[in-house]
């Protein structure tokens, strides 16, 4: 199996799958420890010829967890900054709406570090893209410090939007919930 490698206008030459590592390392803002991977929102990475007069060699295409997420300009300039970094400047960054992020997308290694983290991870299934089926219930929040589910909502949103603020009825801490959108 060959490796495509395409150079940039700087003469560096990189792989489709290194350009995917540089992207997938960059962590989200609000979540450092996330990356973009982790979280989802790195929808694809794109190696190609630089066009003449145009030094863009990699186009990065991301989504954010909602529409209005304000962490969008700080990603977009942690990619340029990550590909800089490694000699490849000139990458273009694309933000695409649709599909609209789903919790979905979320990786399990990246659930697991919100949990170790000390935000509960999002629990079930998005009803994005349309799917139809049951009334959906809402589950109980396990909490992330002791596991016990014996748990309330405090406020729909907390530190972030995307982010519920629970509390703990037997070791009493309070807790971020990442919804499932």
């Amino acid at each position: 199996m060959s490796v495509v490698r395409e150079a940039n206008t700087a003469g560096i030459e990189v792989s489709q799958q290194e350009a995917w590592d540089i992207a997938a390392a960059v962590c989200d803002p609000e979540l450092p420890v996330l990356t973009i991977a982790d979280l989802g929102i790195l929808r694809g990475v794109d190696v190609r010829p630089a066009q003449p007069g145009s030094e863009v060699a990699v186009r990065v295409t991301i989504t954010p967890t909602y529409s209005g997420c304000p962490a969008m300009d700080t990603i977009r300039s942690d990619v340029r900054a990550a590909f800089e970094k490694a000699g490849l400047p000139g990458v273009e960054v694309v933000t695409v709406l649709s599909p609209a992020w789903t919790t979905d997308w979320m990786s399990a290694e990246g659930r697991a570090k919100l949990a170790a983290f000390g935000i509960a991870p999002p629990t079930g299934k998005s009803s994005a893209g349309g799917h139809s089926g049951p009334v959906r219930l809402a589950l109980q929040v396990k909490c992330p410090q002791c596991q016990s589910l014996n748990t309330r909502e405090l406020t729909r949103f907390g530190s972030t939007s995307c982010k519920a603020l629970y509390v703990c009825g037997d070791c009493k801490e309070p807790f971020d919930y990442f919804k499932v959108l």
